[in-house]
């Protein structure tokens, strides 16, 4: 069985009444004999719309509980079961509630379609998903329940429920709409007459672009060329050149007299890029367009006039406006001009429009821009070629007694006008032709020294030659702007490549970018401004150079990206052609801005979430840690001062002992939280002085009972550079790690060692050791690796331990233990050694009473 026919009625506003509609539709089939079923039908509490329910077969609605409520949805499997030929589905973008088949009603639609079942089906405006901006910045409320756009586009039919405003509201005010009590609220709020005529338009404009996609769609399968004026349609023909403003303007005009009229720009250029327009007034001409509610097109062929025709003829257009040619009368004689041949070739189904303009007749400048771009020293050469070679060259052959001919007398004139092209461009080519022309004639073409020609062969040799020589100096030419432009366009490539892989590999930040702009097309400064919005004052994001512009106004040159960021340059003024390249760094260089932005949030996110790691497992450490010491010296204090019971000496001093070991623990745990806020918050100012490990060492482990270290330092170490008391708490916190892991009747142990400019400190257990991939999360803070017992601490110990390692200028880093276990490696700097690696005047390091020598702790 085939799939399901949609059939939606698309209200303009509640209460127009397409619930009604769809319920008369519904009859109308029924009549005729068709299977119609009422699947669900809102008729909220509207007793003309429940009037209509008599008489059509309904499926009873399925009861669903959510949260102690009890709701009513549409029974999918009862109406599959049932397999009418039509159902009735009333609110489109309905959302069911939890525990449904599907999380949308829209979704029910299409399972019944997908089943062969026909669906009618309502929906309003507000609820297209696309719209849900638009609706929200004209009645300020946003629509939480939305229906995508591409399941009522797919409908087979779409009818337009519409009313006039005024309508509506009388309507709401004799209470059809909504009960009585809240008429006045919905009048005054959601039903005001502006809300409900920019309602009323969007519904019209989003039927009217559907209709317009089904007509662009038939006119397609049918081959159908010939325009059809069911809408105006205006075409814009812009060269690039100043005009194309006024030509743009003169449009929106035209399609304001015609209801939903509509502009597309079209820009044509050539496909062999050999007359590029100005970047930036096309740039100008496209902001234009879109403010006047029309759309720019860009469109590359070798005939203008054809490829316009065709843009106009596939977007069904009606109109045509050009502008009145800028060519001089005089150019009229190489072509009839992109104008006057596109309303030649129009038909008669196709309204051409020539506007006249300032710009009319007024020229288009000499045909050779790339002489511009040759310099003046090529540019010179090039005249001296194509005027005095020519003049040279007769006096050399006049003084020659050599008899060349006059065929080889005009190759030799030929090679001066390839050598003028080839230098300077057209014009010194044509100079030379003409020049050449004369002196041939005057000098070798009898009668000599006259401007007559007695010979008709010689006349058509020195015809033949002129044509040749102007052919040939064309090509020249030609090959040569080729050229120049190849060479160019392989620079921009180059450019561009280059500045694409630095931005997508994200090596450039917005500065970076911004130098090289600066570099690229020497300017003295550049800066990326940026505002809030169009009415905003400017701000400078990013810049480089000296006093970068601070408003668009004060630069030579400005791209804008968008409606709120500009990239301005001061220096020069730049041409046309360098102008291309700009707009694409100026692309570039929102991007890299957006990607600096995003990283920045994105580390401030990261940062964040590690406070609320942070927050979250020191609310656990207070919740249990800290807990469990306090309630055990609560309980010792309580049994202390009990009266019921007469404790013993022994007793006493256990619980006074217990007392203690909870108030110790707790000193440690907070101490550790103490030292982590001060690393956290970059307060640590160590006091590094010379300092002996075996001074600082010993003093660590009173912690730890007196069996469980061994301790080796040996008396030749050299004295460290480190703050005492924060190395102290480094060791002390390795140690109490150590020895916590460590099993029974094997002792840590403690060595230490000088390895060049560096003091190594060794912490050496047995314990279960850590595997590779955890060995640096064990410094992160809150951790605690394996299974170490709640209660023995929070997790801060390592971690301030590094933190106060590298503090110090050293590093602490962790090793497996040979045989098993974990060895953590202290390295600090020698006192006698700078951080930069200069000595420092050494201490006597002679060895002193009370050295620790090797022994159990």
């Amino acid at each position: 069985m085939g799939r399901g026919r949609l059939r939606v009625y698309l209200g303009a506003a509640p209460g127009v009444g397409k619930t009604y509609a769809m319920l008369a539709e519904g009859h109308r089939r029924a009549e005729r004999g068709t299977d119609v079923v009422a699947a669900l039908v809102e008729d909220h509490g509207r007793p003309r719309t429940r009037a209509l329910l008599d008489g059509l077969d309904t499926v009873p609605r399925r009861r669903v509980t959510h949260r102690g409520a009890a709701f009513e949805e549409l029974d999918l499997p009862a109406v599959l079961a049932r397999r009418p030929r039509v159902a009735l589905v009333d609110e489109l973008a309905h959302t069911n509630v939890p525990g449904s088949p599907n999380a949308k009603r829209w979704q029910d639609v299409e399972e019944l379609l997908a089943a062969g079942i026909d669906v009618i089906t309502t929906v309003n405006i507000q609820h297209l998903e696309s719209l849900g901006d638009v609706v929200a910045s004209i009645t300020g409320v946003r629509q939480r329940e939305t229906v995508p756009d591409r399941v009522v586009r797919r409908a087979d039919q779409i009818e337009l429920v519409d009313m006039d405003p005024e309508a509506l509201r009388r309507r709401m005010a004799h209470g059809n709409v909504h009960r009585p009590d809240k008429v006045d609220a919905a009048l005054s709020h959601w039903f005001r007459p502006g809300n409900l005529t920019a309602l009323r338009e969007l519904a019209l404009l989003w039927v009217a672009d559907r209709v317009d996609e089904h007509l662009r769609h038939y006119r397609e399968e049918n081959g159908i060329r010939a325009t059809w004026q069911a809408r105006e349609r205006i075409v814009v023909g812009l060269t690039g050149g100043p005009e194309g403003r006024t030509l743009i303007r003169r449009a929106a005009r035209l399609a304001e007299k015609g209801a939903g009229g509509e502009v597309l720009a079209v820009h044509v250029a050539r496909g062999d890029g050999l007359a590029p327009a100005a970047a930036g007034e096309l740039a100008l001409q496209r902001r234009l367009a879109e403010e006047l509610g029309g759309s720019f097109h860009h469109v590359i062929g070798d005939d203008p006039a054809r490829a316009l025709l065709d843009f106009a003829r596939g977007a069904n257009a009606t109109q045509v406006v050009l502008g009145v040619s800028r060519r001089r009368p005089w150019q009229s004689l190489w072509g009839p001009g992109t104008g006057a041949t596109v309303a030649r070739a129009a038909g008669p189904d196709l309204d051409v429009h020539l506007v006249t303009h300032d710009e009319a007749a007024a020229g288009r400048g000499l045909p050779a821009p790339h002489g511009a771009r040759l310099g003046r020293t090529r540019r010179a050469a090039g005249w001296a070629v194509g005027v005095l070679g020519p003049v040279l060259l007769t006096l050399l052959l006049t003084h020659v007694d050599a008899d060349l001919g006059l065929a080889n007398d005009m190759l030799l004139f030929l090679a001066l006008t390839v050598a003028a092209a080839l230098l300077g461009g057209l014009l010194p080519a044509l100079a030379s032709v003409a020049v050449g022309s004369l002196l041939i004639n005057y000098f070798f073409t009898p009668p000599f020294h006259r401007l007559t020609v007695s010979d008709p062969r010689n006349i058509l040799a020195i015809c033949v030659f002129f044509a040749v020589a102007v052919a040939v100096a064309s090509v020249v030419d030609l090959a040569a702007r080729r050229t120049h432009q190849a060479a160019r366009l392989r620079a921009e490539s180059e450019t561009l490549s280059l500045l694409a892989g630095s931005v997508l590999r994200g090596e450039d930040s917005p500065e970076a970018l911004l130098e090289r702009v600066r570099e690229t097309f020497a300017m003295d400064s550049v800066a990326l401004l940026e505002r809030s919005d169009a009415h905003a004052p400017w701000t400078r994001t990013a810049s480089v150079g000296p006093a970068p512009p601070t408003a668009p106004e004060e630069a030579e040159a400005d791209v804008p990206v968008g409606d709120r960021l500009v990239l301005a340059l001061s220096g020069r003024v730049l041409p046309a052609e360098d102008r291309r390249v700009l707009v694409a760094f100026a692309a570039q260089a929102a991007v890299v801005l957006e990607r600096q932005r995003l990283v920045d949030e994105a580390e401030e996110a990261r940062r964040l979430a590690e406070g609320d790691k942070i927050r979250t497992a020191l609310l656990a450490a207070v919740s249990h840690d800290l807990r469990t010491p306090l309630a055990g010296i609560k309980a010792s204090v309580s049994s202390l001062r009990s009266a019921d019971v007469e404790w013993s000496e022994e007793d006493r001093a256990e619980l006074l002992e217990g007392i203690e070991d909870g108030a110790d623990r707790l000193a440690a745990l907070i101490g550790n939280l103490l030292d982590m806020s001060r690393l956290r918050t970059g307060t640590v100012t160590p006091l590094v002085r010379p300092t002996g490990l075996d001074e600082v060492v010993p003093m660590a482990l009173g912690g730890v009972p007196e069996d469980s270290v061994l301790l080796d330092l040996p008396e030749t170490l050299p004295l460290v550079a480190v703050d005492r008391g924060l190395l102290e708490r480094v060791v002390a916190n390795l140690v109490e790690n150590a020895v916590k892991y460590s099993p029974a009747g094997r002792p840590v142990l403690v060595t230490g060692s000088a390895l060049g400019e560096r003091v190594e400190l060794r912490v050496t257990d047995h314990g279960p050791g850590v595997p590779d991939e955890a060995k640096e999360r064990i410094f992160a803070a809150f951790q605690r690796y394996g299974d170490a017992p709640r209660g023995t601490g929070v997790g801060l110990g390592l971690a301030v331990a590094r933190g106060f390692t590298e503090a110090l200028g050293g590093t602490l880093t962790a090793e497996d233990t040979p045989g098993g276990g974990l060895t953590m490696l202290l390295a600090l700097r020698a006192a006698g050694t700078d951080a930069d690696g200069t000595d420092d005047e050494i201490p006597d390091r002679s060895p002193r009473p009370g050295r620790q020598e090797a022994g159990p702790r």
